[in-house]
C-alpha cells in the first residue's frame, strides 16, 4: 500500500479523536450531542494543525469488552464519523476498542472511511480484558463481502498486552510482523511501546521496518515533538494522540498549536 495515495504524503501524521464515553459504556454521561461536539472540535483542530489523517476511536469507553461492542456503540460512532465528514476532508480511520474489527469495517463501509486500526489481527494476546485471539480469516472475508477497499492497519505486539506462549525476545517482533503481513494480510503495521504514551524502542522499529519489506510501518504511541525526528528514521508515519492534547494530558481536547508544532518537527527533521 502506498501511503502517498491515501494521505497525499509518504510520511503521514495521523491524529486521534478520543470519543467521550458512548452509550452502554460504564462512564456514559447521557448526551450524544456532547460526544459529537467534542469529536468535531478535535477533528477540526487536527485538520487545522496540519494532520494528514484522523482515527476515531471509543477510547473513553474503558473498561472495554474483548469481543463485540454493544450495537449502540456502533450506531453512535457512525453518527460521529458522518458528522466529522461534513467538516473535515482528511482520510478517516476507525478503531473500535478493544478489538471489534468487524464493527470497525462496518462503520467504515457505511460512512466511506478509508481505513481501520486492529489491535490484534493475528496471534493471541493476554490483555486487561482477558485473552484476545486474532481473527484475520473472518475479518478479511468480511471485507471482501462488503466490497470496499478499506485498508487494515494492524498493531504488532500491541500495547497493554503480552503475547501468549513461549516467544524468543530476539525474534518476537520480526516474526509477528511477518505473520501480520503475510498470514493476516495487513496493509500496514503499527509498532507501539508498552502502554499509552510510551514510545516504541528504536530497535523494535528498525526490526519491524526490516521485516515489513514494502509494507508501511507506523509508530503507534508515545511520539512527541522531541522524539519524533529520531523515531521517523525507522518508520513511515505516525499515529499520535497524547502529545497533541492541551498540556499533553490525555483527558484534554486536541490543541491545534501542538498539532502544528508536531507536524513542523517532522517537516524539519533531516
Amino acid at each position: 500500500m502506498e501511503l502517498q495515495t491515501l494521505f497525499k504524503t509518504s510520511t503521514p501524521v495521523i491524529g486521534v479523536v478520543h470519543l467521550l464515553p458512548l452509550p452502554a459504556s460504564a462512564r456514559w454521561q447521557g448526551s450524544l450531542q456532547a460526544v459529537v461536539d467534542r469529536a468535531v472540535q478535535e477533528a477540526v483542530a487536527l485538520a487545522s494543525g496540519g494532520a494528514n489523517g484522523i482515527i476515531i476511536e471509543n477510547f473513553f469507553d474503558a473498561p472495554f469488552t474483548k469481543g463485540s461492542v454493544d450495537p449502540a456503540v456502533v450506531s453512535a460512532m457512525t453518527i460521529v464519523v458522518s458528522r466529522i465528514q461534513q467538516l473535515v476532508t482528511l482520510p478517516l480511520g476507525i478503531n473500535v476498542l478493544r478489538n471489534d474489527a468487524q464493527s470497525g469495517l462496518a462503520i467504515a463501509a457505511c460512512t466511506g472511511a478509508a481505513f481501520i486500526r486492529v489491535n490484534v489481527l493475528t496471534g493471541v494476546m493476554a490483555t486487561d480484558q482477558g485473552v484476545i485471539e486474532g481473527d484475520a480469516h473472518r475479518l478479511m472475508r468480511y471485507r471482501r463481502e462488503l466490497g470496499r477497499d478499506i485498508k487494515v492497519f494492524a498493531d504488532v505486539l500491541v500495547k497493554h498486552a503480552t503475547p501468549v506462549g513461549t516467544i524468543s525476545p530476539d525474534t518476537a517482533m520480526a516474526n509477528a510482523v511477518a505473520d501480520t503481513i503475510h498470514r493476516g494480510l495487513a496493509d500496514a503495521v503499527i509498532v507501539s511501546g508498552g502502554a499509552t504514551g510510551h514510545p516504541p524502542t528504536h530497535q523494535d522499529l528498525a526490526t519491524a521496518k526490516a521485516a515489513a519489506g514494502n509494507i508501511p510501518v507506523l509508530i503507534g504511541s508515545g511520539a512527541t515533538v522531541d522524539n519524533i525526528p529520531k523515531l521517523m528514521k525507522s518508520s513511515d508515519g505516525v499515529i499520535v494522540s497524547s502529545s497533541l492534547k492541551r498540556w499533553g494530558h490525555i483527558e484534554q481536547p486536541v490543541d491545534p498549536n501542538r498539532v502544528s508544532q508536531f507536524v513542523d518537527a517532522i517537516s524539519s527533521s533531516p
